[in-house]
């Protein structure tokens, strides 16, 4: 047995989001970005939500995102190429590569339901990230099984899990929970960032609103959930899914 760390609550931060969404990749960056200057930043937990923007989409590795935006929204292909090049420089001026040009257009009910898989092991933040960059720096299928496979073993979660988990329609109930929620929340666009349940930003908004936020909801949070006065004494356990070690 070892001694382990005080136990202590975590005030949670859920995000609803979707792979294809740019400004979802840039809001979770602001977000990083508070989140790493906040002093208690390991008192805080970050849960993603699954938020489906195109949910009837058909995947076509060979068309690239601005002929499907054409198609889709009435434009023609340059100014869908004009409107995603101002997006990228906004993904850029906080740090981002985002290539639209190249990026492929997917379904992304199963990169959704790998991020629940992801939860199941506390490698969510890991998967999320691997697979915006997947999309949107590496010009990789969200929808094809053996990527999806091979983000989660490079995340630390089992191959064959994984690619059993894919196959199936397991996790299919906890993406329609969590769009279901978003619509009782009145989230009609994403990003969405929900602080402690009383406090929401959409969309990607600038840095010090995220540092704002944190620090608002967290001091309010706090005072009501002080930090445990014990230490734990580590041993083997069993936990609630069953799972003992």
């Amino acid at each position: 047995m070892k001694r382990g760390s005080a136990v202590a609550a975590k005030m949670k931060i859920e995000v609803w989001s979707d792979i294809m969404c740019p400004f979802c990749y840039i809001g979770d960056k602001k977000l990083d970005d508070a989140l790493a200057e906040f002093g208690d930043r390991d008192r805080i937990e970050v849960e993603f939500k699954s938020f489906e923007l195109m949910p009837g989409l058909e995947t076509h590795p060979i068309r690239t995102t601005n002929e499907m935006l054409a198609e889709t929204k009435g434009m023609t292909i340059e100014q869908a190429r004009q409107m995603n090049s101002q997006v990228a420089q906004v993904a850029a001026s906080v740090g981002l590569e985002m290539d639209t040009e190249t990026s492929i257009p997917a379904n992304t009910i199963n990169a959704h339901r790998l991020t629940h898989l992801a939860k199941k092991h506390g490698k969510q933040k890991a998967v999320a990230d691997a697979l915006f960059r997947a999309y949107f720096n590496e010009q990789k299928n969200v929808d094809d099984l053996d990527t999806l496979v091979d983000i989660a073993t490079a995340s630390g979660i089992d191959a064959t899990e994984a690619r059993d988990v894919l196959e199936s329609d397991a996790y299919t109930n906890e993406v329609q929970q969590d769009v279901h929620e978003a619509r009782q929340l009145g989230v009609t666009g994403v990003p969405f960032f929900v602080f402690d349940r009383k406090y929401a930003i959409s969309g990607a908004q600038e840095a010090e609103v995220f540092s704002g936020t944190i620090e608002k909801s967290f001091g309010e949070w706090a005072e009501a959930n002080p930090a445990s006065p014990f230490e734990v004494i580590e041993g083997q356990t069993c936990s609630v899914d069953g799972t003992c070690n």
